[in-house]
C-alpha cells in the first residue's frame, strides 16, 4: 500500500490491535497517532502493546466515548491539526472521528450520521422515516414493559443494548418469562475491554424475524456509494446470535442482490452519510430486506479480507483512500468467493487442541487460527469477542468458500472439562 504518509499525518481513534497490526505491515513507521481512553489504555496495558507496533508515533490519552471535545483535544495535542485522514478504529470511536475529521476539514461519515449509526433506537426511527423495513420495535426501561411486547409478538422478542458492539447485551428470548432473569445482560451488559467504563446504553425490544440474514458493506465517497457487496451471515443457535460464519459475495439470486444493496443505498442517503464504509445489517422477509443495524465503520469478523479475496483488490486501502479524499477504483464483481467459519468451543477449562493440521491441508484453506490453548477458560459464548478462532478459505463461488470452510472447522476439536 502506498498512501504517501508523513509522520503523525493519521489519526485512529479506538486501538483495534487487529487492524493496527494490519496497518503496520502496509503504512510507514510513525505515520499513526492513536487516541484511546485513559482507563481502556491502563486495561488493556496499551502502551505496551503499541510501543510494538512500528507505526504508532504515539498514544493519546482522550476521553472520547461519552462525548468528545475536539477543541480541547486540539489545544492540548496541536500537532493532530496536520492529520490528512481519522479512522475509527472502533464502534465506540465513530462519533469521535466524525468530529474530529469535520474540524479539520477531512473526509468522514458526518457527526449526524455518526451520531445515528451509534445509537440503535435512532437508527430505526430513522429507517421508519425513509420506508424502510424494520421489525415492530420499542425503547423500554423495565423488563414487565419487554414482557408485554413480546407477548403482543408471538411471546418471542430480542432483547438489545442500544449501545455496544460484536452481538454484546444481544438475546433472542423465546418465553416472556424469561425475561425479567435476562434483562440485566442487555440493560447492563458485562464489561469488556473496548468500552469506556460507565458507557450509558438504554434497552431496545424488537420483533423476532424470520428469514436469512446478510450484510451489505457500502463504500461511499461524498454521499455517493461507488462500491456495493451482499455478505452471507451464519449465526450460532441458542438465545445469543453470535456469528459463526460469513461467505462473500452472498449466494442469493441477483434479484435479492439488488434489494439489498438498494436498502442500504436508501439507509446511507437518508442518514446523510458522506465518506467512508457503511456496514449495514438485514433479514430478507418473503424476500424483502429488513434492517437489523448498521455501522459507520469497517466491519468486523475479517469481512474486509473476505472482500479484499473475493474481488481481488485492496479494500481497506481504497477505504483510507476515501478518507484522504480520493475516489478509488474498485471490480464491480467479483472475481471468486471466499469464507470465515468461527469456532466455538464448549465452555469449560481446554484440555486438548487437535486438528490444525488437518484443516491446513483442506483444499481452499488460506489460513487457521485457534486463539485458545491448553489451560485456558473458556467462557460462554455471549458476544463475537468470545469466540476460539477461525478459518479462513477461498472458492471459485459462495458455495466452494463456504463448504472449504465448514470443512476445515470440522477438522478442529477443542476439548473441555
Amino acid at each position: 500500500m502506498d498512501l504517501d504518509l508523513g509522520r503523525d499525518e493519521m489519526v485512529v481513534i479506538g486501538a483495534s490491535l487487529g487492524s493496527l497490526r494490519w496497518f503496520d505491515q502496509e503504512l510507514p513507521a510513525g505515520s499513526v497517532v492513536v487516541v484511546e481512553e485513559p482507563d481502556v489504555i491502563r486495561r488493556r496495558g496499551l502502551e505496551r502493546l503499541t510501543a510494538e507496533l512500528p507505526l504508532v508515533s504515539r498514544l493519546v490519552p482522550a476521553a472520547y466515548q461519552t462525548g468528545l471535545d475536539v477543541d480541547a483535544l486540539l489545544a492540548r495535542e496541536p500537532g493532530l491539526a496536520s492529520a490528512r485522514l481519522v479512522v475509527p478504529g472502533l464502534e465506540y470511536a465513530v462519533g469521535a472521528a466524525a468530529r474530529l475529521a469535520e474540524r479539520l476539514g477531512l473526509p468522514g461519515a458526518g457527526v449526524p450520521a455518526a451520531d445515528v449509526f451509534t445509537d440503535k433506537h435512532r437508527m430505526r426511527l430513522l429507517a421508519d422515516a425513509a420506508g424502510l423495513a424494520n421489525p415492530a420495535y420499542e425503547l423500554v426501561d423495565d423488563p414487565a414493559r419487554a414482557a408485554e411486547f413480546a407477548r403482543c409478538h408471538g411471546d418471542r422478542c430480542v432483547l438489545k443494548p442500544t449501545r455496544r458492539s460484536g452481538s454484546l447485551g444481544v438475546q433472542l428470548i423465546a418465553d416472556p418469562a424469561e425475561i425479567a432473569a435476562a434483562w440485566a445482560t442487555s440493560a447492563t451488559p458485562q464489561a469488556t475491554v473496548e468500552a469506556a467504563a460507565g458507557l450509558p446504553t438504554e434497552v431496545l425490544v424488537e420483533e423476532l424475524l424470520a428469514g436469512s440474514e446478510h450484510s451489505v458493506e457500502l463504500l461511499v465517497t461524498d454521499g455517493e456509494a461507488i462500491f456495493a457487496n451482499v455478505t452471507d451471515k451464519r449465526i450460532v443457535g441458542g438465545r445469543f446470535p453470535v456469528e459463526s460464519g460469513h461467505t462473500v459475495p452472498s449466494a442469493l439470486p441477483e434479484v435479492e442482490h439488488r434489494a439489498l444493496r438498494d436498502a442500504a443505498v436508501r439507509l446511507a442517503e437518508a442518514a446523510g452519510f458522506r465518506s467512508g464504509i457503511l456496514h449495514s445489517e438485514w433479514i430478507l422477509v418473503d424476500g424483502v430486506p429488513t434492517l437489523v443495524e448498521c455501522a459507520a465503520r469497517m466491519p468486523g469478523d475479517m469481512i474486509t479480507a473476505l472482500v479484499s479475496i473475493a474481488y481481488e483488490c485492496g479494500f481497506i486501502e481504497a477505504y483510507l483512500r476515501v478518507l484522504r479524499g480520493e475516489r478509488p477504483a474498485l471490480p464491480a464483481r467479483p472475481a471468486g468467493a471466499a469464507a470465515v467459519e468461527f469456532l466455538v468451543a464448549p465452555p469449560g477449562r481446554v484440555t486438548a487442541v487437535d486438528g490444525v493440521k488437518a484443516a491446513l491441508r483442506v483444499p481452499g484453506v488460506l489460513d487457521v487460527q485457534v486463539e485458545v490453548a491448553v489451560g485456558d477458560m473458556v467462557p460462554e459464548l455471549l458476544s463475537s469477542a468470545q469466540r476460539s478462532g477461525h478459518l479462513l478459505a477461498w472458492g471459485a463461488d459462495a458455495t466452494g468458500a463456504e463448504s472449504a470452510a465448514r470443512k476445515a472447522a470440522d477438522q478442529i476439536h477443542i476439548t473441555v472439562s
